[in-house]
């Protein structure tokens, strides 16, 4: 693992110390540069990737040199995500147990019953999540259903209850994939308040990437917590990837990520991930610097950053809604990484944050390893809480 560290001396001059982190000797390099850009003539290091990185290997393989790179990697992604619903299934088993009471209401189901069963559907759906405006559209829809002899059995309740919530799912949330353009690097800015999983869904995010061939920089652009970087470096060093970090702690976020992002451009990667610092979307001076972090990768490449993902806590259920709202307005959210969902029972949250603010969930995390960052797919989330 490389990791870049920089601090300004003055106006004019900028150095640089590279540490080479993989091998027991720690080497130093400084280095002042030249007229040309900040990093450009920056040392190259030995790179030595970490044991994580080399022992797993990938069947969805996408090379960065192939046309349509982008394109590509999302594909991989998305299938990847087809073939690994055995962890979705086991990451929403709380909230699937909260919602086992249905299968008990609808398997000796009768039309004289109708009022009682729905009423206790509608408390199950309540109790995961899904929010009172969802749960009683829901409801009403099967009721109609059910007296205009539609529905006949309760098998064929519990179906029109999945194909309501995967509609609700896809027709709001429907570009689950990451959306990274056409050129290199994109920049995904990685968002959210304190203790929802930021920095961690950031570094399990980075070895999913990698795995499937991209070559990804990391960005630790959270100065305002002591121990952040050090964490980001932990990540990096277990996925194998390449970081920058200010040396000072009182540097500003939107430098260190300024430098990155310049750093990724001229040095061929393929993709930047910026950690940004941990921030209550009620404190409106630090919101505001997120819009100053967005500028400044802005300005170094055109239409960045591609994707922000505001990362919100499972186990805050609905009152995760208020967070999405503060940061979309502000920055403009593209997608959700639900995190923690393995310990919640409140699933349901899922749905009310896509049909409330139509911004996709793109990453679900079900559950500790490096691999239970999953990518986000409607139909087997409503299959893993519906069983």
């Amino acid at each position: 693992m490389n990791v870049i560290q920089f601090h300004s001396i003055s106006h004019n001059s900028v150095y640089l110390r590279a540490r080479e982190m993989a091998s027991p000797t720690q080497l130093s390099l400084i280095s002042k540069p030249s007229s040309s850009p900040l990093l450009s003539n920056f040392p190259r290091t030995r790179f030595i990737p970490s044991t994580a990185a080399r022992s797993t290997t990938s069947r969805f393989k996408c090379l960065s040199s192939q046309t349509g790179f982008f394109t590509r990697l999302g594909r991989l992604i998305k299938e990847k995500a087809k073939s690994d619903v055995e962890k979705v299934f086991s990451g929403f088993s709380k909230t699937r147990d909260n919602l086992a009471v249905i299968d008990e209401l609808l398997l000796y189901w009768n039309l004289a019953d109708t009022d009682r069963v729905l009423d206790e559907l509608e408390e199950a759906l309540l109790v995961s999540d899904f929010g009172p405006r969802i749960t009683i559209k829901i409801v009403e829809s099967l009721r109609e259903d059910i007296l205009s002899g539609k529905l006949k059995s309760g098998s064929e309740i519990k179906d029109a209850l999945k194909k309501s919530v995967l509609d609700l799912l896809t027709n709001k949330g429907t570009k689950t994939e990451l959306r990274l353009g056409f050129r290199k690097p994109a920049v995904i800015m990685v968002v959210g308040v304190n203790g929802g999983g930021k920095t961690t869904s950031l570094g399990k995010l980075a070895y999913r990437l990698k795995n499937e061939g991209a070559k990804i920089l990391m960005a630790a652009g959270d100065t305002f917590r002591a121990a952040a970087s050090d964490q980001l470096e932990i990540w990096a060093e277990r996925t194998g990837c390449e970081i920058v970090v200010a040396e000072k702690g009182n540097a500003k976020a939107s430098s260190v990520l300024s430098q990155a992002v310049k750093r990724g451009k001229e040095q061929g990667f393929d993709i930047v991930l910026c950690d940004t610092s941990g921030r209550l979307h009620t404190n409106y001076s630090l919101m505001e610097e997120l819009i100053a972090c967005k500028k400044a990768v802005g300005k170094v490449i055109r239409g960045a950053p591609n994707e922000i993902l505001l990362v919100l806590d499972g186990n805050t259920g609905l009152n995760m809604l208020p967070q999405a709202r503060e940061f979309n307005e502000i920055v403009g959210i593209t997608g959700f990484i639900l995190t923690k969902l393995d310990g919640s029972a409140r699933g349901g949250c899922v749905v009310s944050v896509v049909d409330e603010l139509g911004i996709p969930v793109k990453f679900v995390g079900v559950g500790e390893g490096l691999e239970d960052l999953q990518p986000f797919d409607a139909e087997a989330f409503v299959n893993a809480i519906f069983s």
